[in-house]
Parts: structure tokens; C-alpha cells; sequence
């Protein structure tokens, strides 16, 4: 299955602003074939992973989010289910994050790349994050286990959001943390402009919440609301925006040389990108686990960008890019 390029890369907290349609359009779906989706027909083989070819036998399905990140997570983990033996639909690309989690839940879907800020705080209900990322990921393992869902160990990509900066800027700045940003407010506070998306705009885990965590006070004169993409480039090439709304994987970062500032009183919830299962396959299949286990020991903030990048900047197919870090990674291998 090819995914069309995407011009606006859709995170997964915006995403969730339209939960209750992604709930609407599911039930639409579910009258219209919500099992649908594509075989996956690559001739791929066991590389470092899927020897002995576990999965042989099994018809396993693997759904994803509909960004650019997610959509490639997902096409690895369909990629290494074929190359162990099995035979896979590919549903990746549904709309939304609640439509992805249910699919899982209910069985629609096998497996998938999910974020543990969003489990904890969207799926879970929970009000505040968990400061270290391991203790999050335990507490969204063992809370999700009555779902009916089974989480595998998380990787070091963490999708969260940061603030951008030109390099140009920050040489003159020297913004290194949220709380260098809050002085200079204080000090200067005609120097801070800021873009911003209008939900980061007004939800207590964005901007008023960062405000109050850090004891600054932006002007609201300030403050522009913009499209999330418009803000990469106002941050890299205009006076605009000193400040941007980022989120840390993008690939856009590393291809604008953009500086990030660093959350330094853990303020934003870890996003930390794992595997999750419907657990009814898990138990079936346990294999699973070595299968997906190396691939997010090698996942990092820096390789999602690079991947990212490579869809979001360079225009290339999830799927490829996908196939093709696989491979170079040495997991699998092209028959």
C-alpha cells in the first residue's frame, strides 16, 4: 500500500482534538468495511530479526495514525511481521488517534506504534503526566492491561513538544532551557514573540500551561496563531517569531537548523513511541516480542527526524522510507 505525501504533518495531540468526529467516522466505518485495508505483497525476509519464521501461518493486521511518523512505524512493524512469516493487511493511515486505538482494542487492528503521554492522559484519563518516562510506560502497561491491550517496552522516541529557534536567533539569545526563556520575558518582554497553533494556544498542557510551570507572561500582542507548518518557516526565516511551537521528532528541524529549548522542569508529557498490541494476539503470538523489541531499542528522537524528514521535506513514500531503514539497520532483508 502507497501513502500519498502529506503537506501537513498531523501530530498526534491535534489529531485528538477530533476525537468525538474520529469516533463518528468509525462507526461509519464499521458499517462499510472498517476491515479494510491492503495485503502487504513485499518479498522480505528474516535478517536479524524473524529467523526461524515465527509468525508463519499467521494473517496479522497493522494500523497506524494517519502523520507522516506513525504511518512509517507502523509500515515497519507490518514489514517485520512479513518478513517473520506471516501474512499482513496493511491499515495504517486510519484518521485520527481514537479511530487507531480502537481498531486495537476491538480486535480490528493487531498491532501498532502508540505514544504513552497520549495512553495516560487521553485513553487512560489521567490528569498529570509522569515525570520519568519508564515509570509512565509501567503505569500505562499495567493500567491497559484491562483494555484488553498489552504494551511492549517503549522506545527513546519521544513526539513531545519543545519551541523552536533560528540558530541566527539563539546565537544573540543563547536560549538553552524554558526557564532562559522565561528570564528573558521578565527582562525583556518585547523580545519574546511566539507562533503558536491555536489549540497549543489555549490547552493547559501547552501554552498557559507552560506560562504558569515557568512563571512567565507573554504578551498577548505577542503571540501569532498560525498553521503548524507556517511555523517552521517563520521561525527559520523571518523576524516574526522568536519563538516557535515545535514538536521534537519533526523532521523540519534538522532541515530548517532550527535549535530546540529544553523542557528543563519536565513540564510536557513524555510522548515515548511503543509497541501495542491487542493483547488476544500477544498471547497467541508472543514472538512478537522479539521481533518488535530490537527495532525500538534502535528508535530514537534523532532517527525520527531523519526519517521524518525524508517523507515531510523530501516527499519520499512511508513505506519506503520505512523498508529502507529496515533494511539498512540489518532486521530484514529484500528477497
Amino acid at each position: 500500500m502507497r501513502h500519498p505525501r502529506r503537506h501537513r504533518r498531523r501530530h498526534p495531540r491535534t489529531a485528538l482534538a477530533a476525537a468525538a468526529g474520529s469516533l463518528a467516522l468509525l462507526a461509519a466505518l464499521a458499517g462499510c468495511g472498517l476491515k479494510s485495508g491492503s495485503p502487504m505483497v513485499d518479498d522480505v525476509v528474516p535478517g536479524s530479526v524473524g529467523k526461524g519464521l515465527p509468525l508463519k501461518g499467521a494473517s496479522l493486521t497493522v494500523t497506524s495514525k494517519n502523520f507522516s511518523e506513525n504511518i512509517i512505524l507502523g509500515q515497519m512493524v507490518g514489514l517485520v511481521f512479513k518478513a517473520a512469516g506471516a501474512e499482513v493487511l496493511d491499515r495504517t493511515n486510519l484518521p485520527g488517534s481514537i479511530s487507531a486505538r480502537e481498531a486495537i482494542v476491538k480486535g480490528d487492528a493487531d498491532a501498532m506504534y502508540e505514544y504513552t503521554g497520549t495512553a495516560w492522559i487521553t485513553y487512560l484519563g489521567n490528569s498529570k503526566p509522569i515525570v520519568d518516562p519508564q515509570a509512565q510506560w509501567r503505569a500505562v502497561r499495567d493500567a491497559d492491561r484491562k483494555n484488553g491491550v498489552t504494551w511492549l517496552p517503549q522506545s527513546t522516541l519521544n513526539n513531545t513538544y519543545s519551541l523552536g529557534i533560528s540558530q541566527a536567533n539563539n546565537a544573540k539569545y543563547h536560549l538553552r532551557t524554558l526557564s532562559d526563556v522565561a528570564a528573558l520575558a521578565k527582562k525583556d518582554p518585547s523580545a519574546v514573540t511566539i507562533c503558536v497553533e491555536n489549540e497549543f494556544a489555549s490547552r493547559e498542557d501547552g501554552l498557559p500551561g507552560m506560562e504558569k510551570a515557568y512563571g512567565m507572561s507573554i504578551p498577548a500582542s505577542n503571540i501569532q496563531k498560525m498553521d503548524a507548518g507556517i511555523i517552521y518557516t517563520q521561525v527559520s526565516k523571518s523576524n516574526s517569531c522568536l519563538l516557535g511551537e515545535v514538536f521534537t521528532t519533526d523532521g523540519r528541524i534538522k532541515a530548517m537548523n532550527l535549535a530546540t529549548v529544553e523542557d528543563d522542569k519536565h513540564f510536557f508529557p513524555n510522548y515515548n513511541a511503543a509497541p501495542e498490541l491487542h493483547s488476544k494476539t500477544y498471547d497467541k503470538y508472543p514472538a512478537i516480542a522479539g521481533l518488535l523489541d530490537p527495532l525500538s531499542a534502535k528508535l530514537t528522537t534523532q532517527v525520527a527526524r531523519d526519517l521524518n524528514a525524508r517523507v515531510d521535506v523530501g516527499g519520499q513514500d512511508p513505506h519506503d522510507v520505512a523498508l529502507d531503514w529496515l533494511v539498512r539497520e540489518g532486521f530484514i532483508k529484500k528477497g
